[in-house]
Formats: C-alpha cells, sequence, structure tokens
C-alpha cells in the first residue's frame, strides 16, 4: 500500500516537471521572440534613417542576436535537466 503511494507522488512531480518544463519552453521562445522582434525594428528603423551606420550597426546587431540567443538557451538547459535529471524527485524518494 506504501508503494502505490510513493509511485502517485512521483508520477505527480513528473507531471508537474512536465508542466513547468513546457512553460519555461513557451515564456523562452516567446520572449526571444519579441526581443528579436524589437531588435530587427529598432536595426532597420535606424538603417533606414542613416545608411552610412548600416555596417557599425549590424556588428552590434549580432552581438546582442547571439546575448539573446544565449538567454533562450539557458532556459532549454535548465528544461533539460528537469525532464532527464530531476532535482525535485531526489526529495520524494528519500521519503
Amino acid at each position: 500500500m506504501e508503494n502505490i503511494g510513493l509511485a502517485s507522488l512521483i508520477a505527480g512531480v513528473q507531471g508537474y516537471s512536465a508542466i513547468a518544463v513546457a512553460i519555461i519552453l513557451g515564456l523562452a521562445a516567446l520572449g526571444t521572440a519579441i526581443g528579436f522582434a524589437l531588435l530587427g525594428g529598432k536595426y532597420l528603423e535606424s538603417s533606414a534613417r542613416q545608411p552610412e551606420m548600416m555596417n557599425p550597426l549590424q556588428g552590434k546587431f549580432f552581438i546582442i542576436a547571439g546575448l539573446l540567443d544565449a538567454v533562450a538557451m539557458i532556459a532549454v538547459v535548465i528544461a533539460l535537466i528537469m525532464v532527464f535529471a530531476n532535482p525535485f524527485l531526489g526529495a520524494v524518494t528519500s521519503l
């Protein structure tokens, strides 16, 4: 009888972890999309206003784009840790 309670507790933790991973990845994708939209729009706007500044701005654009992608990759790593090496299961299995 005790194993059934532990199994359902583990299943609950895994289910909630899956929901958390979906929220993490969804918000990371949404944040990155909004960031790229704002970044690209401002780059095009500034390039249209001052075409001679297009090349210096392009280098800065790619640096910021790389940093913006890094935030999403950190979220992916956190999500993978929660899926494959769930830290919350350690507390449940020690019961």
